[in-house]
């Protein structure tokens, strides 16, 4: 190789490795997904009208719950609630929002009801009803890409496990799993937004 040749190939180098720094020490945020969330205005659990407008310029973390639930919705509200608790005492702000998948037995008082188990403070916990099943299958689909089916051998609902992270424009940036929540990664990214 000729002294010019290798003269390009380090400084080729050398670009791609500056190239590779910049990047790495840039400020990485979480985008595993980019989904607009449509308009709503739902029922939180005081029965008081709730909706997208009002998350507008918060950082917010959904799932999908009932509160009748025999198999996941109570591991999933407890990691809310631990998530809520983490994140309060590393003094992150965030919102927390439950959506009922079951609303026709959800109503207001069953959801505040049912998240207090969890949880004495619900200052930034909302559990949202007040829609047809329809219309939350439709939601969770359209806005989260997540499935919710009816068992047709039982009373419960079969959706997902996954806990959203919603930014201030109302954007579903990335998931995470909401049996095994990686408490430490959330509380990274919700910083991250919230520079």
């Amino acid at each position: 190789m000729t002294l010019v040749k290798t003269k390009k190939w380090f400084i080729l180098a050398v670009f791609l490795a500056c190239a590779l720094l910049v990047s790495a020490c840039g400020d990485v945020k979480p985008h595993k997904f980019n989904s607009k969330i449509e308009s709503f205005q739902y029922s939180d659990q005081e029965g008081n009208p709730k909706g997208l407008s009002d998350l507008k310029g918060t950082v917010w973390v959904a799932d999908f719950i009932f509160t009748h639930c025999t198999t996941v919705c109570p591991m999933l509200t407890a990691n809310m609630a631990e998530l809520q608790q983490e994140l309060k005492d590393a003094g992150i702000k965030a919102e927390l929002v439950s959506f009922s998948v079951d609303p026709e037995n959800d109503n207001p008082e069953a959801l505040k009801n049912y998240i207090s188990k969890f949880s004495d403070d619900l200052t930034n916990w909302q559990g949202l009803t007040g829609y047809s099943f329809d219309e939350i299958q439709s939601f969770a689909r359209n806005n989260f890409k997540m499935a919710i089916q009816q068992d047709p051998t039982s009373d419960q609902v079969i959706h997902g496990t996954s806990f959203f992270l919603v930014d201030q424009t109302g954007t579903v940036v990335s998931f995470y799993d909401g049996q095994e929540p990686p408490y430490d990664k959330f509380k990274k990214d919700i910083k991250a937004l919230n520079r």
